[in-house]
């Protein structure tokens, strides 16, 4: 598989992101185990706690990208946020859903 230009410095990032955020890994699973378990009349809350935690992932990612977007040139900085947000969306789907509207 081929990285393009900002590849390695994103990978960086996202292992930062990994490392930093544990708790959101773990508040993932939290809420994605109490959604498998919840009775049918519980499930809608589950869900919209579940994603509160996703949103909370996308905005954290968005923040890291935003960082590093804002130092680059015009069009670069562009280039960089799509590789950025098909590289998360790739290792970390279920903060990366919103992340692109951000």
């Amino acid at each position: 598989m081929r990285r393009g230009r900002f590849g390695e410095v994103i990978e960086r990032q996202l292992d930062l992101f990994e490392r930093e955020h544990s708790d959101l890994f773990r508040e993932w699973a939290a809420a994605k185990a109490a959604y498998d378990r919840a009775p049918r009349e519980e499930a809608e809350e589950r869900y919209g706690d579940l994603m509160d935690v996703a949103e909370t992932g996308a905005e954290a990612l968005a923040d890291l990208r935003g960082h590093y977007a804002w130092k680059l040139e015009e069009g670069l900085d562009e280039e960089y946020e799509e590789e950025f947000n098909r590289t998360a969306a790739k290792r970390f789907p279920r903060f990366a859903l919103e992340l692109e509207d951000r």
